[in-house]
């Protein structure tokens, strides 16, 4: 079995960190996101991992064969963002045999366990989510999928598509992306996987619905800010020792951090070469090499190598910033 991963999404929803890292490189609960993604496959016998990377792709490249000892890595490079399908389509060298393909953005807890013996030509996996009309979904009849709506205008359908398939057949996918390219089915200039499942299915693919239970997406500032929450109540919390400060489990401090007269937490990550002083911080995730001083932060988003000092309550700044609040006395004396 082989794993794709398309890397090559610009992530324009978490800028501006993802101006100088792709979106799989920004960090959550002291990890990247692919990081993270490739945990999920720990123990599974993963013949080759494939890769399509875009905009700073190197930079994913490095972190994978630095920190990963893989089986078998191969890198694509989609130049065009022309959707999912053609990502896959890029790899289609690579491909034969069962594949089991996930997003970039998408942490799930799922059972991989049994892949190999399912009755079924795939597996789609879907979580029940409240209001289905910001998603996919998956329409269900005699325990099959037979069709994929995305983003429906009513209530009744909530199994939402969480982008992690299982594909026992890739080659018979690619010959789907090849009809579905052929036939120009796109949206907003666009090749979505779903419409080349739509082709499978229509040509007799039985894929089966899977429910996971946990269905986390590092998207948007404040999704991945709940991830982060997620995945620090998962893992526990690590920190070294600090001078003069409070730590308020869960967190994730790295060993290099330093950490003087401050409250730390609940719900934080911070990361090596971190320089924090006098400040207050909580649901917040601080990149490497950033320095705060006497601030209070809640729900934050700070780069690498920035730089903030004074009060606050909520921050977004990408890396190398330097913002710098007016004290009090500043403000008085104006």
């Amino acid at each position: 079995m082989k794993v794709v991963i398309p890397l090559a999404g610009l992530g324009t929803r978490l800028r501006p960190h993802t101006h100088t890292r792709p979106k799989p490189l920004v960090t959550v609960a002291g990890k990247p996101i692919v990081g993270h993604i490739l945990d999920q496959f720990k123990g599974l016998d993963v013949e080759e991992y494939i890769f399509i990377v875009g905009h700073l792709g190197e930079q994913i490249r490095d972190y994978i064969e630095s920190q990963y000892n893989l089986p078998k890595t191969s890198y694509f490079v989609q130049k065009e963002l022309k959707g999912q399908s053609h990502a896959i389509w890029l790899a289609r060298e690579r491909l034969g045999g069962p594949i089991i393909i996930i997003y970039s953005d998408t942490i799930a807890e799922a059972d991989l366990s049994d892949l190999d013996s399912v009755d079924a030509d795939g597996i789609f996996f879907v979580k029940e989510v409240e209001d289905p009309r910001r998603f996919g979904v998956a329409q269900v009849e005699g325990g099959y999928v037979k069709r994929l709506i995305e983003k429906p205008t009513t209530m009744e359908n909530k199994l939402a598509v969480i982008g992690l398939y299982y594909i026992k057949d890739s080659g018979w996918l690619l010959e789907c992306i090849e009809e579905q390219m052929k036939r120009e089915i796109k949206l907003k200039d666009e090749y979505y996987l779903a419409d080349a499942f739509q082709i499978m299915i229509e040509r007799g693919a039985r894929f089966i619905p899977r429910t996971v239970e946990v269905w986390k997406d590092c998207g948007k500032p404040e999704t991945l800010l709940d991830t982060n929450r997620y995945l620090l109540e998962k893992n526990g919390s690590q920190f070294p020792e600090t001078e003069g400060s409070i730590i308020i489990t869960p967190v994730h401090i790295a060993p290099t951090a330093r950490i003087t007269r401050s409250i730390i937490g609940p719900y934080v990550s911070i990361a090596d070469n971190v320089v924090i002083e006098e400040s207050i911080i909580r649901d917040s995730i601080i990149n490497e090499g950033a320095r705060i001083e006497r601030a209070v932060l809640a729900f934050s988003l700070i780069g690498s190598n920035a730089t903030f000092q004074g009060t606050c309550q909520q921050l977004n700044v990408g890396d190398s910033s330097q913002v710098r609040m007016k004290t009090e006395e500043e403000i008085v004396s104006l």
